[in-house]
């Protein structure tokens, strides 16, 4: 057994079992917990354990709750309440966002560009004050927000002609959209509002608008951006995205290669970089760009003359300084000598690098998708306290290219696992932390992750987070009334073919847990989530009670008005990341420097 519980709490409930036998290929398995799945969140039993779960956490982390509220306020403290996004010129008007005090969600404004700034340059800047064009407010998100507990506008885009907008809007958090049109100058409804759409939204000329129905996947890939004089091209080397600017030949001359184009640069050894929208008929290329260490940033590219503008960054309250901070690239050696690339952030002054410090792990690994490294102004409050923070950018993602997204998915998933795995042993083997400090979190499909590696090496870990898991592989995907389960045969295989059918069924970490000790383990849910059904990590957390062999914490927190990216004002989001972050210090005994402070 390991070591005893961090603070005496009541007894964590046990969910009842109900035999349920399923059987493929000559193979049995049983899943006690299977009645956890209600598609119509009301079953009186699933909402009762649901519940339970929720007050045990509550109470084994009632006792650091202080700590919580203060973490929250240094994290919120950091956020500039009033703020305005770098507007962007379209047409006769400049379009941004505006952030009140206080408030949770954005205003969406536009204000006329004065007579004077009638020729686009990177050097504009929208004038405010009394003597500027007055602003107009399109729409007011906290006043579309006060009637529902969530909320979330997953698309806003102005009619070319500027006298409409549509835009998409979710109240559930299950990421089915309701699209509403409307006339921008008088506020006035245009026609009956599209139901059950989803976010994607494009104008065909004035009066026509593109948008796609529920049963339809939408995977776009912006690979290039097209101006009257220019192309520009975003590609990866390295793991690392990269700019490149093409000038096109004259109207009527034949475009017959793309050579010596100019490659835009970037301050930071590893980084992200956007595309951001930017006029046709412009030579102004718009990118926003960050690292672990420099907040969010807006540039406009002036690709004529090849310089950058930079034209807001985020502000972080407080007594931030980048120059602290030092963000830098390891490569860790995979089983089969595959070089998996690493990107780490440290505060310089703070860190011993010989062991002895915390370390945060993250990792994805699916989809294709490319986390690369982002700043993110709440995660200070662990670099400040001494953390290392890590992305292990794995096989399943793209950050390698086509090639690393297609050995890590179908029959080759597991080495996702094993190079998430070998990342952690290399930061063990070069110092960064040991096993007894070493944090691991992972989201949704790298929630998958996190459940895969806890079983396959529990002991290479002293917490783990696993938020909106996708734990169940095998039972989720041969459930084709499930929504997105049969898109996502292209990622994970058919398992109504024997040979995939095994394949999952050795790393679903639902299938996997086993009697044996595990590290202390929060997990999260949302009751509305449509990706990851919320009794996916409730049946994990229920096997895991059951089987599990340590003292260790394992709390499970499921929001009851929330979907797949959890709440949706801004400041509700930062209480989430409040909530971890107290249970990383809890367990790693870090509590007491926050409570003397």
């Amino acid at each position: 057994m390991s070591s005893p519980p961090l603070s005496q709490s009541p007894l964590p409930p046990m969910a009842k079992k109900v035999d349920h036998t399923m059987e493929l290929f000559g193979d049995v398995r049983i899943d006690n917990y299977y009645w956890l799945r209600d598609d119509s969140r009301s079953d009186p039993d699933v909402l009762s354990y649901l519940a339970q779960e929720n007050a045990y956490t509550d109470s084994v982390m009632s006792g650091t709750k202080k700590i919580e509220d203060k973490l929250f306020a240094e994290i919120r403290g950091r956020i500039k309440e009033e703020d305005v996004s770098a507007p962007l010129r379209k047409g006769p008007y400049y379009y941004y966002t505006k952030t009140l005090e206080g408030k949770e969600y954005v205003q969406r404004c536009r204000r006329l560009i004065p007579d004077n700034q009638k020729f686009p340059s990177v050097h504009d800047i929208m004038p405010t004050g009394p003597e500027a064009p007055r602003e107009h407010v399109i729409l007011d998100e906290n006043i579309k927000a006060q009637q529902h507990a969530y909320y979330r506008i997953g698309s806003f885009k102005v009619s070319p002609n500027n006298k409409l907008v549509a835009y998409a809007e979710d109240t559930k958090g299950d990421e089915i959209y309701t699209v509403y049109v409307m006339d921008i100058e008088t506020q006035a409804p245009i026609g009956e509002p599209l139901v059950g759409v989803t976010s994607y939204l494009q104008w065909a000329g004035d009066d026509a608008l593109v948008y796609i129905t529920m049963d339809s996947i939408l995977r776009p890939d912006k690979e290039i951006q097209l101006f009257s004089d220019h192309l520009v091209a975003y590609e990866r080397e390295n793991g690392l995205p990269k700019i490149i600017v093409y000038h096109l030949p004259s109207i009527g001359e034949p475009l017959r290669s793309l050579e010596s184009g100019q490659v835009v640069s970037f301050i930071d050894p590893v980084y992200s970089v956007d595309a951001s929208e930017s006029q046709f008929s412009s030579s102004i290329l718009r990118f926003s760009y960050s690292s672990l260490k420099t907040p969010p940033s807006v540039y406009d590219y002036d690709m004529k003359a090849g310089v950058s503008v930079l034209k807001k960054i985020d502000s972080v309250l407080g007594d931030f300084d980048a120059s602290r901070y030092v963000t830098e690239r390891q490569w860790a050696p995979a089983r089969d000598g595959t070089l998996i690339p690493i990107s780490l952030v440290y505060r310089k002054d703070l860190v011993k690098l010989d062991g002895s410090d915390p370390l945060l792990l993250y990792g994805y690994g699916s989809y294709e998708v490319c986390i690369d490294p982002s700043f993110k102004s709440s995660r200070l409050s662990l670099l400040d306290r001494g953390f290392i923070y890590a992305i292990a950018h794995i096989r399943g993602g793209g950050e390698m290219g086509r090639q690393w997204y297609e050995n890590g998915k179908l029959l080759k998933k597991k080495n996702t696992f094993t190079d998430f795995i070998a990342s952690a042993e290399h930061l063990i083997e070069k110092k960064f932390c040991s096993k007894e400090r070493l944090c691991i979190d992972g989201r949704s499909a790298g929630g998958l992750l996190i459940g895969g590696v806890l079983n396959m090496r529990p002991d290479l870990f002293k917490t783990a987070v696993a938020g909106v898991p996708f734990v169940d592989v095998v039972t989720t995907m041969l459930d084709p009334t499930i929504p997105l389960t049969t898109s996502e045969w292209e990622e994970w295989g058919d398992p109504r073919k024997e040979e995939f059918y095994f394949y999952m069924k050795s790393y679903s970490p639902v299938d996997n847990v086993k009697a044996q000790d595990y590290p202390h383990i929060l997990v999260t849910a949302g009751l509305n989530d449509p990706r990851v059904l919320y009794s996916e990590p409730a049946k994990f957390v229920a096997k895991l009670r059951d089987m599990k062999t340590d003292d260790n914490l394992l709390l499970f927190k499921c929001e009851l008005g929330a979907g797949h990216f959890s709440k949706s004002g801004r400041f509700e989001k930062l209480q989430e990341d409040a909530f971890i972050y107290t249970f990383f210090l809890k367990t790693l005994n870090m509590t007491s420097q926050l409570e003397s402070s």
